[in-house]
């Protein structure tokens, strides 16, 4: 017999099933000599993501972001709560098989080239041989490394960039439906995180479901359907990018003449430039601020439509949570 959370829990991925599911997901350490002292890692998690999602997780060092990606991997077991993977709870082996996962720092054994690095992965996988002959070649060409002679070379003389990329060949050798990227970004130069952002866009064109944690907002933005923040163990928000963001109903204005006074009422952070003008962000309706500003015998040079940017948003998110 099910209990009412098991059965509202099982319920909840049968309507519309996402790929990833948890439900108060919750991971607390013990440390100390005794082992007499908690450490809350994460808290009560619940999330999902949807099959072809990209969805980014963000947050601080020590938020927890490894944390929630190490249980969602069964590298390490929740001390409460429950979660699914592609359907199945997690630790299967069969969600396994479907699953492609690419650490941080990935350990490569650089005394293989980055072929035979493939080939023993695709063997890890029971992987054909014909199947390997077709596959290895289309990931090299996928990460850009098609061209260097990936048979010849020792990964030891690898560059960082051309480390991470075999690193995500090695992750799609399996032709993974979900696909799991620790700091995707991390140590790679502003054209390895270009060329990095192409690879995870047309992995999202083919309809495969990335998650992937970050700490470079602005690729997040470019690249994320959703995202979840994590603060101190608790995911505080998460949504669409869009609507987190939200429609551009701020005006930043610039112009010249009125009442310093009366201006602020409406543009709180009003700054005075050199040249004699003013610029800031309007707070209120834009209509009556012109009239007003027309009695004050100002007038407005520019107005531009803005929202805040993530960072902006997120580090709004979590200033209350430091």
């Amino acid at each position: 017999m099910k209990s009412a959370q098991e059965a509202t829990f099982s319920a909840d991925t049968t309507s519309y099933p996402p790929v990833i599911l948890t439900s108060e997901l919750r991971k607390v350490y013990r440390t100390g000599f005794w082992m007499n002292q908690k450490v809350v890692s994460l808290k009560s998690c619940s999330l999902k993501v949807y099959r072809g999602e990209t969805f980014g997780l963000l947050g601080q060092n020590g938020a927890g972001k490894t944390t929630l990606l190490k249980l969602l991997l069964s590298i390490i077991r929740p001390t409460s709560g429950r979660g699914l993977l592609l359907g199945k709870p997690l630790g299967s082996r069969t969600a396994k098989q479907r699953i492609g996962y690419l650490p941080e720092n990935a350990y490569l054994y650089d005394f293989l080239t980055g072929w035979e690095f493939l080939h023993w992965s695709a063997n890890l996988f029971q992987i054909p041989k014909k199947v390997q002959k077709e596959r290895i070649p289309q990931l090299l060409e996928l990460v850009g490394l098609s061209q260097f002679d990936a048979r010849k070379k020792q990964m030891r003389r690898y560059s960082k960039g051309m480390q991470q990329r075999v690193a995500m060949a090695q992750t799609l050798i399996n032709d993974p439906d979900l696909i799991f990227l620790d700091e995707p970004m991390s140590g790679l130069d502003p054209v390895g995180r270009y060329q990095m952002r192409e690879i995870i866009l047309s992995l999202k064109q083919q309809g495969k479901t990335i998650f992937f944690n970050s700490h470079i907002l602005n690729e997040v933005e470019l690249i994320c359907d959703r995202i979840g923040i994590l603060s101190k163990g608790e995911l505080i928000c998460s949504g669409n990018v869009n609507e987190l963001l939200g429609t551009p109903t701020t005006y930043r204005v610039k112009g010249q003449g009125g009442d310093w006074e009366s201006l602020q009422k409406w543009i709180p952070n009003l700054k005075s430039l050199s040249d004699g003008c003013w610029q800031g962000e309007l707070q209120g309706d834009m209509y009556d601020f012109l009239a007003s500003l027309r009695l004050m015998g100002g007038y407005l040079q520019t107005i531009n439509a803005y929202r805040p940017s993530l960072e902006e948003f997120f580090m709004q998110k979590i200033q209350g949570k430091i």
